[in-house]
């Protein structure tokens, strides 16, 4: 077994066209299809913040089967952040602008009370906007974001712009 950057990028695989044409997916389904290198990132990335988080909030969708795994190894509740309407029960919520309209995303009222250090999780960033809108969340939420972990950076993107001032952390940058 290699790195777990290493072992990121050999089980990723490059979709040309898709879900438009002139978009090139980063697709993680063959890094979850392998434990063994899939175990590699999960480790690398509980490694890091172990001690320092009182709870994982995972982005929908891949953001909840990279965070799960990382609250177990951690010891520490998974909290998902999901598309408004998909939790019961009072919640909070933050808008945020896509390419072509805005989109917004929201979390249980209260999911921050007891777990105030928060590793924010997503599996790619790209422009930026959704990671910022889940740390924008976690923060009105009663959060505090510890940092902020992805799997992939695509940098010509530069969507770390959008973060600035937080901790970002990436298992691999293309």
């Amino acid at each position: 077994m290699g790195t777990a950057s290493e072992e990121l990028l050999k089980h990723t695989r490059d979709v040309p066209d898709f879900p438009k044409p002139g978009v090139l997916f980063k697709d993680l389904t063959p890094l979850f299809g392998a434990p063994d290198a899939f175990t590699v990132v999960i480790d690398d990335i509980a490694a890091q913040h172990r001690g320092h988080v009182d709870a994982v909030a995972g982005v929908e969708a891949r953001g909840f089967i990279i965070g799960a795994p990382i609250a177990l190894a951690l010891g520490v509740p998974f909290v998902p952040i999901r598309k408004a309407g998909k939790l019961p029960g009072e919640t909070v919520s933050t808008a945020y602008a896509l390419e072509y309209g805005t989109a917004e995303v929201e979390v249980h009222a209260g999911a921050f009370e007891d777990h105030r250090r928060v590793l924010v999780l997503d599996d790619v960033l790209a422009t930026g906007g959704t990671a910022a809108a889940a740390c924008a969340l976690v923060e009105r939420a009663g959060g505090e974001v510890h940092a902020v972990q992805v799997l992939l950076e695509l940098a010509s993107l530069h969507g770390r712009t959008h973060l600035e001032g937080y901790d970002l952390r990436t298992v691999a940058t293309v």
